[in-house]
């Protein structure tokens, strides 16, 4: 009875606070996800947010300029031959009076169809090759990296040339003889990268659990190495244009009058020392600022996903 009259008499030990006490301790922290982490920290990259900006606009100008434009990449007009940069061509035009600027959007279709495409089917063919030899391990990984030295020991330019022999100077035969042995990389990176995390706690305990191998590989292992992975597509995109754009100069890729990027530089180095030594300026200028901010965005890319930088 004591204790009852005492608790009764003594006045509240604890009082609620109000809402703007209870706010002044209380830290706000923006929930963000795995991609969304690395996207927050990819915008802090200046050189790697305008790289991907260029990129956005020569996708958006390949695409609306040939459609716009009242030229055609491949309609002649012989009295507008070698014309200099003007209103009516802001390009100029080429030694058949084609508009230089709707053929260099023209081009732009293909080499980056290329580039994003080869990198693309390399990503697949890398992660599951790579994937499968790392976790299962054994004489199979043996075999499968005995395979894979073969390739790389033949020289990547001869096998798209044999290719390009066979199957004719098309965007097919390029894409072949690009992921033949392109995705050579990417499977080993992966293979390294699964041959680790296949020893960690959480694969044992994924499989304790009754998981199959294949979500294991895929849910658990591969999804750890997406950092590494999307760096090396970033990578291999810049790879595949600059093949394409070389065989093209050399006179061995696209067949006019098909237009990519090195078909014309390769049409307008006959003009360096004539009359109009301007043409070739174009092609290149689009090679050398597209493959800068593509590799502007790999090591954006490489800095967003790396946790050490965080």
């Amino acid at each position: 009875m004591e204790t009852m009259e005492t608790m009764e008499l003594t006045p509240d030990l604890f009082e609620p606070l109000d809402s703007a006490e209870k706010n002044s301790e209380f830290i706000a922290a923006e929930p963000r996800t795995y991609l969304s982490d690395a996207w927050h920290r990819f915008r802090k990259n200046k050189l790697a947010l305008c790289g991907l900006v260029f990129l956005v606009i020569m996708v958006i100008l390949a695409i609306v300029v040939p459609m716009v434009s009242p030229y055609t990449y491949d309609g002649m007009d012989y009295s507008s031959v070698n014309l200099l940069p003007c209103l009516e061509h802001p390009m100029g035009t080429d030694k058949f009076g084609r508009d230089i600027l709707v053929r260099v959007m023209y081009g732009a279709r293909i080499s980056l169809m290329i580039g994003f495409s080869s990198a693309l089917i390399c990503l697949v063919i890398g992660v599951v090759y790579g994937g499968f030899s790392g976790y299962i391990g054994g004489k199979t990984d043996m075999i499968l990296m005995r395979i894979v030295d073969i390739l790389y020991a033949i020289p990547n330019l001869l096998l798209v040339i044999l290719i390009m022999l066979v199957f004719g100077s098309n965007v097919t035969s390029i894409m072949i003889g690009i992921c033949l042995t392109s995705w050579i990389g990417m499977a080993r990176m992966v293979r390294a990268q699964v041959m680790s995390l296949k020893e960690q706690e959480f694969a044992l305990a994924a499989y304790v659990l009754g998981a199959s191998k294949s979500r294991i590989l895929f849910k658990h292992l591969v999804i750890n190495c997406m950092g590494s992975i999307i760096v090396n597509v970033t990578l291999l995109v810049p790879s595949a244009i600059f093949t394409e754009a070389f065989l093209s100069f050399v006179g061995i890729g696209i067949s006019a009058p098909a237009a990519s990027w090195g078909t014309l530089a390769n049409e307008a180095r006959s003009l360096i020392e004539s009359s109009n030594p301007i043409q070739i300026i174009w092609p290149i200028l689009a090679i050398c600022l597209t493959m800068l901010s593509l590799n502007f965005i790999g090591d954006g890319v490489s800095d967003a996903f790396d946790p050490k930088k965080k």
